[in-house]
């Protein structure tokens, strides 16, 4: 819905520029100052549109006193109008100030004359095509309004699933980590084991082959002193 009144009101802001860029063209040149002059009576009158479309709208709805009040202003701001072309009649020559000098409405695109009377103002302001303009202008605002709120939404929970996409993988590598250690610390206690065994192996094995040689060296004394013994008892028994 968004796209689509984007593109409508694009069209309408395109028609307003070229219909500037034409007037710009066909309209005589005014200096600043005549010109700022003329847009200052432009502005009292839009103002005066405006007042009395929506007077005309509180008489219809029956709300008369408030509708009287609307109308109270708009005195005011004619009085204001009638200094400000005076103003403007007294800043050119007569002639030039005779030329219709327009300007496109910046809601509708619709052309609007210094010299309009206050019921030509009245219908324009009032007028279905500007009244419906000014809605899709502000229902347009509010969509991009809540346009940008949900994409601001998904933004955040975008980031928030991210965020807990890489806490999950965090904590997946640190127990992952923790079982690699645990497994490192199983290897080397089994290696450790192993170790102790084989030296425990090693000194039974070493301690072993002492005790045989010990024995050995044993039986060979003893072979040996009873060697030693019998030969010295028969040389006694000869001298004897």
């Amino acid at each position: 819905a968004m796209d689509h009144l984007e593109s409508f009101i694009a069209e309408c802001d395109r028609r307003t520029e070229l219909a500037k860029k034409r007037l710009a063209e066909t309209q005589e040149e005014i200096s600043a100052e005549v010109s700022a002059k003329a847009e200052k009576v432009h502005e009292l009158n839009e103002e005066i549109g405006k007042l009395l479309a929506k007077a005309e709208q509180l008489g219809a709805e029956g709300n008369v006193d408030e509708s009287q009040k609307i109308l109270m202003e708009v005195e005011k701001v004619r009085a204001k109008k009638k200094e400000a072309e005076e103003e403007y009649r007294n800043s050119m020559p007569a002639s030039s100030f005779q030329q219709q000098k327009l300007r496109v409405c910046e809601v509708c695109s619709a052309y609007l004359g210094l010299h309009d009377n206050d019921r030509r103002l009245a219908d324009h302001f009032g007028g279905k095509l500007h009244l419906g303009f000014i809605q899709i202008r502000e229902k347009l605002d509010q969509l991009r309004k809540t346009v940008a709120e949900k994409q601001e939404k998904r933004n955040q929970d975008r980031l928030r699933r991210r965020e807990e996409r890489e806490r999950e993988e965090r904590l997946s590598r640190r127990s992952g980590s923790r079982t690699r250690d645990r497994r490192r610390s199983r290897s080397r206690d089994r290696r450790r084991r192993r170790s102790r065994s084989t030296s425990r192996e090693r000194r039974k094995s070493s301690r072993s082959r002492s005790r045989d040689r010990h024995r050995r060296h044993r039986s060979r004394s003893r072979s040996h002193s009873r060697g030693h013994r019998r030969a010295s008892r028969d040389r006694s028994a000869k001298y004897k």
